[in-house]
C-alpha cells in the first residue's frame, strides 16, 4: 500500500469552504477510483492561514495514475480549490506503508 502526502495552506477565511470542497467533491470522486483506499485530512493554525496536509491511500502506484495522469507525482490542484488555497505544493510525495494499526 502506498500513502501519497500533499500539503497546502487554505486562506482563513476559506478553509471550511476547502474542507467542504475536499468533503463533497474531491474525496467522494477519489472513493470512485479503482485502487483507492482511504484518504486523512489534517490541518493545523499557520501564520499565513491554516496548514492543511491530505493523505490518501492507495493499492499502487499505478492506481495514484487514474488520479494523477501520467506523472503521478504532479499535485492536483483544481481551479476551484486554488481559489481558497494561499500556497499548496506541485508534487506530492508518495511512501510505501510499513506497519498500519487499527484506528
Amino acid at each position: 500500500m502506498v500513502a501519497r502526502t500533499w500539503s497546502g495552506t487554505a486562506k482563513r477565511d476559506r478553509i471550511d469552504a476547502y474542507l467542504m470542497h475536499l468533503r463533497e467533491k474531491t474525496l467522494p470522486a477519489l472513493a470512485g477510483i479503482a485502487g483507492h483506499r482511504g484518504a486523512f485530512v489534517l490541518q493545523r493554525p499557520s501564520s499565513d492561514g491554516v496548514a492543511v496536509t491530505v493523505i490518501t491511500l492507495w493499492e499502487s502506484v499505478e492506481s495514484i495514475s487514474h488520479f494523477a495522469g501520467p506523472d503521478p507525482e504532479r499535485a492536483v490542484v483544481p481551479a476551484e480549490a486554488r481559489t481558497m488555497l494561499a500556497t499548496w505544493d506541485e508534487c506530492a510525495v508518495h511512501w510505501d506503508i510499513a506497519q498500519v494499526t487499527e484506528l
